[in-house]
């Protein structure tokens, strides 16, 4: 099969044209390691094993682009090349490549992800750890990168999380409210001991204004259902589950 024209893509790839019509793309690699732009011809047996070598790149460079894109782990990356219905073997080849030269790399993943989630979010270290364990990053890892996440850096976030409840705070109030921050604190994953420590020292006070805006809300929507004393009543049912009691 005679070689009759070449030409340089995109990406590191040339086009090769044979003599029956038909073009093949492939990476510099394959053209250098077969020495394409001296030999003039390649017989199908060279051909199959030069798509198979060409294919082994294509991987290497796909994983090599998503991880330019962002960071990724190991267990991610490999994910999304199977999902692009590469060779399982291929795939393993690639990643293990990337790894030994230093472009993958759980431990910096994680610690870029602990860091990340330490500008940019409210999120504690018990849900951080819990992402990175579903990315599939080895727990000795997760424990190291986690070691950037101070317990005074907790402390300081807890403290604004509830500053924050209590100003934003438009319908509960006392223990309702503090239940209420206190899952907040959970669900995002900080030292329970730390929240306990910290949520001890405030006070949940109940203003008259929220109890008599809740009242008349809470009014407004009932009385089209209950009159009298059972009008009342649920209304107080209503306040009393957020916290709230209003004595006319």
């Amino acid at each position: 099969m005679k070689i009759i024209k070449y030409k340089k893509g995109s990406k590191g790839r040339y086009k090769v044209y044979v003599e029956d019509g038909r073009e093949f793309l492939f990476y510099e690699e394959v053209i250098l390691k077969y020495d394409l732009l001296i030999k003039k011809e390649i017989d199908s047996d060279l051909l199959i094993e030069m798509d198979q070598y060409n294919q082994e790149w294509d991987v290497y460079y796909t994983a090599l682009h998503l991880i330019n894109t962002r960071l990724r782990s190991v267990y991610e990356l490999k994910e999304l090349l199977i999902s692009k219905e590469y060779p399982l073997e291929l795939v393993i080849q690639a990643v293990e490549k990337l790894e030994k030269q230093g472009y993958l790399n759980d431990l910096s993943y994680a610690k870029s992800y602990v860091n990340h989630y330490l500008i940019s979010s409210n999120k504690g270290p018990y849900k951080i750890a819990k992402e990175l364990r579903n990315k599939n990053i080895p727990e000795e890892m997760i424990d190291e990168a986690l070691s950037l996440y101070s317990d005074d850096e907790q402390i300081e976030r807890i403290h604004k999380i509830i500053d924050k409840g209590i100003k934003a705070n438009h319908s509960r109030g006392g223990i309702v409210l503090k239940q209420k921050i206190y899952q907040d604190l959970k669900e995002l994953g900080y030292d329970i001991s730390l929240i306990n420590q910290v949520i001890s020292t405030y006070s949940f006070p109940v203003p008259l204004n929220l109890v008599k805006k809740e009242y008349d809300k809470l009014y407004r929507s009932l009385s089209r259902k209950y009159k009298g004393e059972e009008l009342e009543r649920k209304i107080q049912e209503k306040l009393f589950a957020k916290g709230l009691k209003y004595d006319k």
